[in-house]
């Protein structure tokens, strides 16, 4: 995999080449995250906080909120320095599949893809679409789908 350059500024838009990817460090999903998530949100979901429920179901044990792996995956993303400084705005989620459970103790990482990127010269940057695959420990995708940002461009016009 083609690596992204070493620096602490994110890229701008124009570094955001086509083709490129990323994998991420790890994260292991802790049963304080899922019961943090649960008070946060206000997802009490018996299949995410009853384990007794838990075993009752085809899972067996609880599973983490989708949403709070997805929310991992964001975390995982951002501390990259990718984006640090030079995202715009965080314009869409399109094609998200939630394709396999996750479980206290599982360790998730994100691998990163750049799928394309748009110039918007009236708004100073360019929109970048990122392909992301959610992998655990087994190398499995739990999720994946792609995230749309708008980027900043280079203001000394490298």
């Amino acid at each position: 995999m083609a690596p992204f350059p070493n620096k602490i500024q994110g890229l701008w838009f124009e570094e955001f080449e086509p083709g490129k990817t990323l994998i991420t460090t790890g994260r292991t999903v802790s049963e304080a995250d899922i019961v943090n998530f649960a008070g946060l949100s206000g997802d009490f979901n018996q299949l995410h906080v009853n384990e007794e429920y838990g075993k009752q179901t085809i899972f067996e044990k609880r599973v983490a909120h989708g949403l709070l792996v997805l929310s991992m995956a964001v975390g995982l993303l951002v501390q990259t320095g990718l984006l640090k400084d030079t995202m715009g705005a965080f314009r869409e989620i399109s094609k998200w599949k939630f394709r396999l459970p996750v479980f206290i103790g599982d360790t998730i990482h994100v691998v990163l893809k750049i799928l394309e990127s748009r110039t918007v010269p009236m708004l100073e940057g360019g929109l970048v679409v990122l392909g992301l695959d959610v992998v655990n420990q087994k190398d499995e995708v739990v999720m994946n789908g792609n995230f749309h940002l708008f980027m900043l461009s280079d203001p000394a016009g490298r």
